[in-house]
């Protein structure tokens, strides 16, 4: 083993990074990792020319391949070309192909989708303000006596079904009569209307906005999606290993793919070019997952697709017959069997996005707090008023019986809230005379 080691390297968030004078990463915690299991000291350099290894018609190697250093450490693909050049590790990352693209082009619509002009908490918020007033309308309509004058012989014309369908028909502005006599129901209905009013214009406004943009959306959930459509560009990272992929492939959806990007010649130069393209739109860039996986973390309006093809891994490149490679590879397992190279990875690819940041911005219970405070105010307003109606009238007849106003006020209360029909006498009359 030797005690020290010449490594190449080539910047790419996040395998390597310069911090000031320092490197960082992925990558240099790996190497830092393996250092201190194997013993051995090393110092790095970046690659001249900055590309991986590509080679040419002589057979000549550029890049990381070509380049005169006892280690490479980058996410470098092991294939059988290179296999032959340089000496590979064990796999340290595991990867595959993938789409990247923006999401309004990957995203189909939903099933539910004209839900989302409000959140889950908006519409909670709905069904608790509806059956409230409702609730209202209903307790309301039994206290006050301007609406209910004779409990005794007079039916309620608000029952609960009835308050239920009253309020369920202001909400689509479509009205249900009876309509309130009495001030403390106007005052509550008059509160639900301008409630439906102002969340009837924010629902239609969001849902026309959202439904203008959808018409744009083309739904590419994989290869054979992108093969089969000719709106969508796409591309690849020139000379990569995705580029050799598709050129040696005999499935015929992958040759359509491979002779488009010839035809169109719509590589790429470098990976931030392809994430640029894809966030501009109209583009899919087609490349790594796990570097795709990153560039979602990153830019929030972005997405993987979730179809992987190709499966391989990311390794060590060493000289031909290294006596150190042996040793690299034991060490890379052991790590992944300890858990390292899955925290190193949820490390370097925590993602900066909070969860549906970028999606069309649906309207929060926030954002309608005013309306739903307003309401809450104006269903109290109705409540107070429909017991002062009844305090005036329990107060005038508690004159006329020369009962305590408490006595005749208790009375009512009783009378009205009753759960039973409050025509039973009535009801009993009309049984009697039918017997007879």
């Amino acid at each position: 083993m030797p005690s020290s080691c010449r490594k190449g390297s080539k910047p790419q968030d996040p395998y390597t990074m310069s911090k000031g004078s320092q490197l960082e990463g992925f990558c240099m915690d790996l190497l830092s990792e393996l250092a201190k299991k194997l013993g051995f000291k090393y110092r790095v350099h970046l690659v001249k020319d900055g590309s991986y290894g590509r080679q040419d018609e002589n057979g000549n190697w550029n890049g990381m391949i070509g380049e005169e250093a006892d280690l490479a450490i980058a996410p470098l693909t092991l294939t059988a070309a290179r296999e032959k050049a340089v000496g590979m590790t064990k796999p340290f990352m595991q990867t595959g192909i993938s789409i990247l693209l923006r999401k309004d082009i990957s995203e189909a619509p939903g099933l539910f989708d004209f839900l989302t002009p409000f959140s889950a908490e908006t519409w909670v918020g709905i069904l608790i303000a509806y059956l409230g007033t409702a609730a209202c309308i209903f307790v309301v309509a039994r206290l006050s006596p301007c609406e209910w004058s004779q409990p005794q012989s007079e039916e309620n014309r608000f029952s609960l079904f009835h308050s239920l369908w009253y309020t369920a028909g202001a909400l689509t502005l479509q009205g249900a009569g009876p309509h309130p006599k009495a001030l403390s129901g106007r005052v509550i209905c008059c509160s639900w209307w301008l409630f439906t009013l102002v969340l009837l214009a924010c629902y239609f406004s969001s849902l026309s906005s959202s439904r203008g943009s959808e018409s744009t959306h083309l739904m590419v959930k994989g290869f054979e999606d992108l093969a089969n459509q000719d709106v969508i560009e796409y591309g690849c990272l020139a000379g990569s290993s995705t580029l050799a992929f598709f050129k040696n492939s005999n499935n015929p959806a992958y040759r359509r793919i491979y002779e488009h990007m010839e035809r169109a010649k719509s590589f790429v130069s470098s990976m931030d070019e392809g994430v640029r393209r894809a966030k501009e739109g109209n583009f899919a860039f087609i490349g790594e997952s796990v570097s795709l996986d990153l560039a979602v973390a990153r830019h929030c309006e972005l997405v993987r697709a979730h179809e992987v093809i190709g499966m391989r891994g990311y390794s060590i490149a060493t000289t031909l017959a290294s006596p150190i490679i042996k040793n690299l590879s034991v060490a890379i397992l052991q790590l992944s069997e300890a858990g390292e190279l899955t925290y190193l990875r949820s490390k370097w690819w925590a993602s900066s996005c909070m969860a549906d940041k970028t999606k069309a911005s649906a309207a929060q219970p926030h954002s309608l707090k005013g309306m739903f405070l307003l309401l809450a105010l104006g269903l109290g307003l109705g409540t107070v008023l429909a017991i002062l109606e009844l305090t005036s009238k329990s107060r005038s007849s508690a004159g006329e019986q020369k009962k305590p106003c408490c006595t005749v006020l208790t009375e009512e209360l009783s009378l009205r809230l009753r759960t039973n029909t409050a025509n039973r006498p009535q009801e009993a009359m009309e049984k009697d005379k039918e017997k007879a």
